[in-house]
């Protein structure tokens, strides 16, 4: 049997649940990845117990990452938590209020006898999923932060340069208008994640207070200011621009991902996660910056990041940690950073997998792919650019949708939208704090 046969032999493996006979310990993985992400992270596995005998990670797909965060959630309950979830950057700060609950990353690395040094990631990442004491309680497996793809083919039907995406949100707007008018394509701009693009990111790369209290990092206590002029201003440029099908929704999280990639709208605001479906289908694609406001004081200034990281259940047996530790350990190699990062679009996470990815000048084959490393430290960041930490950061999410969607739907302005989701949000965090 040929290293081909043996590899697809022990994948098929992995997909179907089953153990190597010699594997000792079994870790169980929930995640959220789908599609090409989601062959990356059972090679991963597939790799890892191939590696050695004593530990299987086995690999389980729970849904999107809000059903994966819940699900979790509901397995503590009741008591049969697994050994490693995926959760989402929005619900780090749930798991950070279940102290009792999880076990800090930093702990099990350092209780197997591994030497944990943070100064081996990247910096934004690694403070992103730390406690202010700066010990990191989950890994981050697949951090990202967001850019702009669009579609070369349709740029040039519609007489656009193919070689200069927007870079600020007035040029995306007037492109946008071109595409739709031309008849390039059906729609000229679609997004995924709203919030996390369009409020978070927008607050961050715009270098303005998304919530009091540094954006809730400071404390609790936090109160949202999305309802500033340049917001409204922003979100009321998307309402006009959905009237004619120029903007159009796909969901609130990455349901738009399909109509770009059906070629129904040029230009697209997506997580660099995103790359590998993209690639995947073929599509004559660019890549650009995050679009920035011209209007906003110092921008760009830097993104915040996305993306997932891996956090473990306490309560668990010694060896399972030691095995947690093992599998971190083989995740930080630089070999396999590498692949993480130049298949999937995701971040690397440690420093010398991105300098050795520099170095065999994968940069300069594949223009635009260090465009999200250089967003996030491009500039040391400010209290509005450190991130997003509110207790209740789903809920608030929902609420946030849930006024977008009525605002697109022609019920109510930018302004209205944004005015309520602020007085609703920040009732929710009040209610979550027990005020």
């Amino acid at each position: 049997m040929d290293k081909g046969q043996i590899f697809a032999v022990a994948l098929a493996a992995c997909a179907a649940g089953t153990l190597p006979a010699e594997a000792q310990t079994q870790i169980s993985w929930w995640h959220a990845m789908a599609g090409a992400n989601a062959e990356v992270v059972t090679k991963i596995a597939t790799d890892f117990n191939a590696a050695q005998s004593d530990y299987a990670v086995m690999p389980v797909f729970k849904g999107t990452y809000p059903e994966t965060l819940n699900a979790g959630i509901a397995a503590f309950r009741a008591r049969q938590a697994p050994d490693i979830i995926q959760v989402f950057d929005v619900g780090t700060g749930v798991m950070m209020a279940a102290e009792g609950a999880v076990k800090p990353v930093a702990e099990v690395l350092e209780d197997a006898g591994l030497t944990f040094d943070k100064s081996q990631y990247l910096p934004g990442i690694v403070a992103y999923y730390s406690r202010p004491d700066g010990t990191m309680l989950s890994f981050p497996y697949n951090s990202s932060s967001p850019i702009l793809y669009y579609n070369k083919d349709i740029f040039e039907k519609a007489g656009l340069d193919v070689d200069t995406p927007p870079k600020t949100w007035s040029e995306v707007w007037e492109m946008a208008k071109t595409i739709k008018e031309s008849g390039a394509a059906p729609c000229g701009y679609t997004s995924t994640w709203l919030t996390w693009i369009h409020l978070e990111n927008f607050a961050a790369w715009n270098n303005t207070p998304y919530a009091t209290n540094e954006n809730g990092l400071a404390g609790g206590d936090a109160e949202l200011q999305i309802n500033a002029p340049l917001y409204a201003n922003h979100f009321q440029e998307l309402a006009d621009l959905a009237k004619d099908g120029t903007f159009r929704y796909g969901g609130r999280t990455s349901e738009a991902k399909q109509i770009f990639l059906a070629g129904e709208c040029g230009i697209f605001t997506e997580s660099s996660g995103g790359l590998g479906d993209i690639v995947k289908s073929g599509m004559n694609y660019g890549i650009g910056q995050l679009p920035y406001d011209t209007e906003a004081e110092g921008a760009p200034q830097n993104t915040i990041p996305g993306g997932a990281s891996l956090w473990v259940f306490g309560g668990k047996s010694d060896e399972t940690y030691q095995g947690i530790a093992a599998f971190f350990e083989y995740l930080s190699r630089t070999e396999v950073q590498e692949y993480l990062h130049q298949t999937s679009g995701y971040l690397p996470v440690t420093m010398a997998a991105y300098e050795a990815t520099k170095a065999s000048g994968f940069y300069e084959e594949n223009p635009g792919r260090e465009t999200p490393i250089t967003q996030m430290m491009g500039k040391e960041p400010t209290a509005n650019s450190r991130g997003v930490r509110l207790i209740n950061l789903p809920q608030v999410r929902d609420i946030e949708n849930e006024e977008f969607e009525r605002m697109l739907a022609g019920e109510q302005t930018a302004q209205e939208a944004l005015d309520n989701a602020v007085e609703r949000g920040n009732a929710a965090i009040q209610s979550a704090l027990g005020n």
